[in-house]
């Protein structure tokens, strides 16, 4: 589950924008001219997405697009709870382009598909709607299957499309940025509303607001079937998770178990400097750059270690990759 905090988020986002210029120009790397820039600070990036939630991301949808020999298979995007498809990948989506792949992404799980915030709505409905979605990219792109990149419960729900839904023939690898896969316990909230005996009543009203959410909590009937078979063969499976995540709890949650297709990455083990959060980790380049090297093994890309702050992104110039 992700983005708790996001009257939090919002509220300080005014101050965040006030240093924007600064920030923006030590995170941003040198580009080509004919790159897309890449946002590597969440703030500005939900700044800029979340009033926007029918843009596609830079770079994204272009349905005229074909994959490469290089890079065959589209990548699908895959948004959190509380987010959508513009504010969620100002970084991944342009990183991604500029690397030679064919970047879609959509919205998901909202009120409406034009609401500002989704990734609400009960996640079983939500996978068949990236269902639907898989089916119109491979009809437009010509591709055999797809990979996807989902960041929270993006980093979730797509297994229940995998195992489920026939995801499995259409999907060749999945990487997960802080995946809500075992749930969420928010800090203890959840645990300790289970002691005090108001689970029933609290999660009876979240559910009307979010129920989502209440599938994300540790322990969920939800999350007990989706982690009876945890992973599929076939699908090569990564998951990429901060220490400092402070949605996803206790972090290990986010970790899928230990198998041939599967690998789990904390950051703090290949860099101690990086402080990402739950919502920075989609912006993070430390991360992104595992991303990358998920998607493509072959052609790998030098892993950074910078400082990186939680919402504001890194200190320093970020290194082209």
């Amino acid at each position: 589950m992700r983005h708790a905090f996001r009257r939090t988020l919002i509220a300080g986002l005014s101050a965040a924008a006030v240093t924007a210029s600064l920030v923006a120009g030590m995170a941003t790397p040198a580009l080509a001219q004919s790159q897309l820039p890449v946002t590597y600070d969440s703030s500005i990036g939900y700044l800029s997405g979340f009033t926007s939630p029918t843009v596609p991301p830079p770079g994204a949808d272009n349905f005229s697009c074909q994959p490469s020999a290089a890079h065959p298979y589209p990548i699908v995007l895959v948004n959190g709870t509380f987010a959508n498809m513009d504010d969620n990948w100002q970084a991944a989506s342009p990183l991604l382009v500029n690397n030679g792949y064919c970047v879609f992404a959509f919205n998901y799980g909202g009120v409406t598909p034009t609401s500002d915030i989704q990734g609400t709505g009960e996640i079983a409905a939500s996978a068949q709607q990236l269902a639907s979605f898989v089916n119109e990219v491979l009809a437009a792109t010509g591709a055999a299957k797809v990979d996807l990149v989902g960041h929270s419960q993006g980093g979730m729900m797509p297994r229940y499309y995998i195992s489920f839904l026939g995801g499995a023939a259409k999907v060749s690898t999945f990487v997960a940025l802080a995946p809500s896969n075992y749930g969420t316990t928010l800090d203890g909230l959840t645990t300790f509303a289970q002691l005090l005996g108001l689970s029933s009543l609290v999660n009876g009203g979240l559910s009307a607001l979010c129920e989502a959410c209440v599938e994300q909590e540790q322990g969920s009937a939800f999350l007990a079937t989706l982690n009876a078979e945890p992973t599929v063969p076939g699908v090569s499976y990564t998951v990429i998770e901060s220490v400092d995540d402070e949605v996803v709890t206790p972090y290990t949650n986010a970790f899928l178990p230990a198998a041939a297709n599967v690998t789990d990455i904390t950051l703090q083990r290949q860099c101690p400097l990086d402080q990402t959060d739950h919502l920075e980790i989609a912006y993070d380049p430390v991360a992104l750059a595992d991303m990358l090297n998920a998607l493509d093994p072959a052609q790998p890309v030098r892993t950074p270690c910078l400082v990186v702050l939680p919402l504001t992104g890194p200190v320093g110039p970020v290194p082209a990759f």
